[in-house]
């Protein structure tokens, strides 16, 4: 049986390539739920990922009597915004998106998150607190020398090509293999 990923993604540059990260974990194995941030249905095309995935894109609560979405063996976050990371990490469920998140790390689920910010925003002491409090409870944020290096203000659009979806993946692959040895 293969492994469920949750992909939740926000409203930032990248999210319209998220069917690449999608293609890589299917290849991989994995059965794919997108989970969008409501601003993000504006930057990704649902139709054409509810047919990649097999899956309806997510960005409510269900309603009573709608099916249940597969419990998420790992997530990743990816474009994760300023606002998201934020919100994350303080326990702010505003949203579906960071209700599955707010309760990830209590369930015990892997959760990598791949930020895209600039500069600006990333040396902001609200955001390295965040990034601070949310490896301190075990979640993997993908910032920094070797991972994902913030951009310049206003040069986001020239970064999208060489957004490092697979590293995200490799990442959640590392953490569920950590997991399966401890069952």
């Amino acid at each position: 049986m293969s492994k469920v990923l949750y992909i939740i993604v926000c409203a930032a540059g990248p999210a319209g390539d998220v069917g690449k990260l999608v293609t890589l974990a299917q290849d991989d194995g994995w059965t794919v739920q997108i989970i969008a941030t409501p601003p993000a249905l504006d930057f990704i095309d649902v139709p054409a990922l509810e047919k990649q995935t097999g899956r309806p894109v997510r960005s409510q609560y269900r309603k009573p009597g709608e099916p249940r979405s597969p419990r998420a063996d790992a997530i990743i976050v990816a474009p994760a915004t300023y606002n998201t990371i934020n919100k994350f990490a303080q326990g702010i469920a505003d949203t579906y998106a960071l209700g599955i998140l707010s309760e990830a790390p209590g369930l015990g689920i892997p959760v990598v998150v791949l930020p895209f910010v600039n500069t600006a925003l990333a040396g902001r002491a609200p955001f390295r607190c965040s990034v601070d409090q949310l490896r301190a409870e075990g979640v993997r944020v993908l910032i920094g020398p070797g991972k994902f290096e913030a951009h310049a203000p206003s040069s986001g659009g020239d970064r999208v090509d060489t957004y490092p979806w697979s590293l995200a993946l490799t990442q959640a692959q590392a953490l569920t293999r950590l997991d399966d040895r401890d069952d």
